[in-house]
């Protein structure tokens, strides 16, 4: 079996372009997979990560709901591939004894993680699509000095 790699939710940002990407960082957090999401998912997954709860439920609180009432429960998601840019993620539901998976976009999954508090996981042929938490940190400062 291939050995996964567990990530964990470093912060939601901008690009340069103005667009938002989700910064999944491994456990020692050596190695950065930044992920082009949505407004809409950036607002949802930044939300959990600063301890907020919105008013009325926003869709990923509506599915965590229904899920649950269901009798499901979402044990871990797994960034599985990367087809020309577009990354692909699985949720892993144990639901009447079985374990369902199901395809989902990684944005959807990590914010469904996030609520659940479900492993986050990496297929490990993605390593190469990573980044060097170290250069991460260095461009920013270098930004910083150029503003």
């Amino acid at each position: 079996m291939i050995k996964l790699l567990q990530m964990k939710v470093k912060t939601v940002t901008l690009d340069q372009g103005g667009g938002f990407l989700v910064l999944l960082v491994d456990q020692e957090e050596t190695k950065v997979l930044p992920i082009a999401i949505g407004p809409f998912e950036a607002q949802s997954i930044a939300l959990v990560l600063q301890g907020r709860t919105p008013p009325r439920p926003l869709t990923h609180d509506l599915l965590k709901s229904l899920c649950e009432n269901l009798g499901g429960t979402l044990q871990k998601i797994i960034i599985t591939n990367i087809i020309e840019s577009t990354f692909y993620a699985e949720l892993y539901i144990q639901y009447q004894g079985e374990e369902l998976v199901l395809d989902a976009r990684p944005s959807d999954a990590i914010a469904l993680a996030l609520r659940w508090g479900a492993t986050i996981y990496m297929a490990p042929r993605l390593v190469e699509f990573t980044y060097d938490y170290e250069d991460i940190i260095a461009g920013e400062q270098n930004d910083e000095e150029l503003h």
